[in-house]
């Protein structure tokens, strides 16, 4: 395991974050990622770095146990420090409990969800002007496993192929598949709308305009492979059932089916946590719209592991995320929820793009 992880430290620290001589390069994870903390620190002082860590232990239950409103909006001013001075940012999610907390009130969630949005609003505008690097990974920890269905040997081989590094050179693989992605940009960027068809499913989105389709190639989340837009505000029609479950903060929401008409959610059911679910949509006014349309594209990602850095990436899937945009794609869309949902298009899945059909069982058809 060692190895891999230096193996991943390196692909993280040269080519996800393109660490330089003299670059801030602030490390974040929870006190059980300290293996890949240990890797990471050593690999950005070869780059000529300046690392700092941020490990802390996994409190957050507490923090909704326990704390008064005004303790959950409070935010901590050396993050807002490491916001607005770091070059680079390397996260490493790995919960060591994924259902720590699934009794959390929502109104309390969605409290904390508000509350951090200006500061995740100006982390995204420091990224947006070339001023920060950021990328998210993963580390394998049993609650990841379990809610995985693996073992915790399978899923560590799972993340690792997902991150193409048992080959050769990870990095030269990951630099092919970004010409791969690249050109899925490129075509569905000469198109004015997209329509979705599969069981359950009819939903048409306007994606012209000043819309453009960013290729996600491992520079912001690592593994990567999703091409994704930000649909015009309003021309969300139709309706769409999801296929695998939808996990946000801890919470599973089963068999969510979504109704739009004029870019907003006007039904949302599911046969479980549709409590939840209604909580976050009514969260504010942007969290009925959707800020991201998707297509996941990484085919060594297979099967669905309840975490959504992997699943959003599935080859031959398809995903929105309610609430807000990525302004890199032209979105405007603004809300303190963002929140990925996933639909299988590999069986009998079609995606018409300006009414010709380009896209049938998980594949484009031209590429």
């Amino acid at each position: 395991m060692s190895d891999r992880l230096r193996r991943l430290a390196e692909v993280l620290v040269a080519y996800s974050g393109g660490v330089r001589s003299g670059d801030l390069t602030v490390l974040q994870g929870s006190s059980n990622v300290e293996p890949l903390l240990e890797q990471l620190y050593g690999a950005v002082l070869r780059a000529g770095g300046h690392p700092t860590v941020r490990c802390s232990p996994e409190l957050d239950d507490l923090l909704f146990g326990e704390g008064s409103d005004e303790q959950l909006e409070w935010q901590t001013p050396g993050e807002l420090e490491d916001i607005e001075r770091a070059d680079v940012w390397i996260v490493v999610d790995a919960p060591s409990n994924t259902k720590a907390l699934t009794s959390v009130d929502p109104e309390r969630e969605a409290r904390v969800q508000r509350a951090r949005m200006p500061w995740r609003e100006r982390y995204l505008e420091r990224a947006l002007a070339g001023e920060l690097r950021w990328v998210l990974t993963a580390y394998p920890t049993n609650g990841a496993a379990q809610d995985a269905e693996m073992s915790l040997a399978e899923y560590e081989n799972f993340i690792y192929g997902a991150a193409l590094l048992d080959d050769g050179d990870p990095v030269a693989r990951w630099r092919a598949f970004a010409d791969e992605l690249k050109r899925v940009a490129e075509l569905l960027s000469a198109k004015e709308e997209i329509r979705f068809v599969a069981e359950g499913t009819d939903l048409t989105f306007g994606v012209g305009g000043d819309r453009t389709w960013v290729p996600a190639d491992g520079h912001e989340n690592f593994p990567d492979g999703e091409v994704f837009t930000a649909p015009l505000d309003e021309s969300a029609e139709g309706e769409i059932t999801f296929t695998f479950p939808a996990v946000f903060s801890g919470r599973q929401v089963d068999d969510v089916r979504l109704r739009f008409h004029e870019g907003e959610v006007v039904e949302a059911s599911a046969s479980r946590g549709e409590e939840f679910l209604q909580e976050m949509v009514a969260l504010d006014e942007g969290a009925r719209r959707v800020g991201e349309l998707a297509f996941g594209l990484n085919d060594a990602v297979r099967v669905f592991t309840r975490n959504i850095l992997f699943d959003e990436k599935i080859g031959g899937t398809m995903h929105l995320a309610l609430g807000s945009a990525y302004p890199e794609c032209g979105g405007t869309n603004r809300s303190a929820l963002h929140w990925d949902m996933i639909c299988d298009l590999r069986s009998g899945g079609e995606v018409y793009a300006d009414g010709e059909l380009v896209y049938r069982d998980g594949r484009f058809l031209s590429l």
